[in-house]
């Protein structure tokens, strides 16, 4: 398995790994978080630009994506609750598997550590593994933050 930056050539294996993975949420009592529509190409395009969006493959198939984006998140400027640290972070959006591999979750937090030993994440109330798997990787729950659309999210944040 190795992690790479995702290339314009992935877009179509993303958004197939975007729909298995709201298909799973919705199967799993989280319909809201992500709509029809959202992550979109040119998000994707974006992320890919910025060399911010990666992909996790084993044997040439694209398993998972994530984006990393170190700096400051628009979103995470105000939060009901605190934050634990205010130093230089990096954000784990968007993430998301087509099922076929085992702690995900995990392996990306590995990789983003060895980049920016700050973390902060966020996810939807309604999804439950997803609370329950940040928890188990050493995020601490910081209160509640707002995505551009103004619906609230659970806030994280791993300090090594």
């Amino acid at each position: 398995m190795i992690i790479r930056e995702a290339r314009i050539e992935d877009i179509e294996r993303i958004l197939e790994i975007y729909d298995i993975a709201k298909a799973f949420m919705k199967q799993t009592g989280n319909p809201h978080q992500w709509n029809s529509r959202y992550p979109d190409i040119k998000t994707l395009e974006e992320d890919i630009h910025k060399q911010q969006l990666f992909v996790m493959e084993e044997n040439s198939i694209i398993h998972s994506v994530f984006a990393f984006i170190i700096g400051e998140d628009p979103t995470y400027k105000e939060i009901e609750g605190a934050w634990l640290d205010h130093s230089t972070y990096g954000t784990i959006h968007r993430i998301a598997s087509d099922g076929s591999m085992h702690q995900v979750f995990n392996k990306t937090v590995n990789f983003c550590s060895k980049r920016c030993s700050h973390l902060r994440a966020d996810t939807h109330e309604d999804n439950k593994i997803m609370q329950k798997v940040i928890l188990k990787n050493g995020f601490q729950e910081t209160g509640i933050i707002y995505v551009e659309d103004g619906t609230p999210r659970i806030a994280y944040e791993k300090v090594k």
